[in-house]
């Protein structure tokens, strides 16, 4: 099965998309985890991505389009994918069609989990204390929030006049929130 899941930062993407990748087979593809991988290691992408994410910013569709590309190219993807974190532009998204279309796959569905912003705010907070993660201020939470309004909740109309969307309730117990998405997926692929 091949599908992205959306949602805004701290919506639950990351822990919804390893629960639901280990249900089915399939790895999670998460291009957040792809750039603080380049930052610990202290790469030159790790650099340049660093400084992005700091401001508050997101990591150009150019690079992030290509180290997507290469991922979706590594053998435990062959079968399926979920990708969390990509596509987060119209231009991701003409990119990752592409990508598909060369390699004789679709997309299966697109999980969007729909929170209460004020919630997701609180939630990456307490991350950012418990976690020690200093990209996760306040100012830069709410920046992030309006940049996914303005630059990527648009895609999930592109994917609900394509028929893949499928919009999930993200509030609550994780463990509810993962059956309510198992539920939600499509049945035949």
């Amino acid at each position: 099965m091949r599908l992205i899941i959306l949602g805004p930062p701290g919506a639950g993407k990351g822990t919804q998309a390893a629960r639901i990748a280990d249900r089915l087979g399939i790895p999670a593809i998460s291009t957040g985890d792809i750039f603080r991988a380049n930052i610990k290691q202290q790469t030159p992408l790790g650099a340049r991505v660093e400084q992005i994410l700091a401001s508050g910013g997101y990591v150009p569709d150019e690079v992030t389009n290509e180290v997507v590309e290469d991922r979706l190219g590594w053998p435990d993807a062959e079968a399926g994918f979920l990708l969390d974190g990509y596509p987060r532009t119209a231009g991701q998204v003409e990119a990752l069609e592409a990508v598909l279309a060369r390699h004789g796959h679709r997309l299966d569905g697109v999980i969007e989990l729909t929170v209460d912003e004020d919630a997701v705010v609180g939630r990456l907070l307490r991350r950012a204390a418990t976690e020690g993660r200093a990209d996760d201020t306040e100012e830069v939470i709410r920046e992030r929030q309006a940049i996914y309004r303005k630059q990527t909740a648009p895609l999930a109309q592109h994917y609900a006049d394509a028929g893949l969307l499928l919009q999930v309730d993200g509030m609550g117990e994780v463990e509810a929130v993962t059956d309510r998405v198992l539920a939600a997926l499509p049945r035949s692929s």
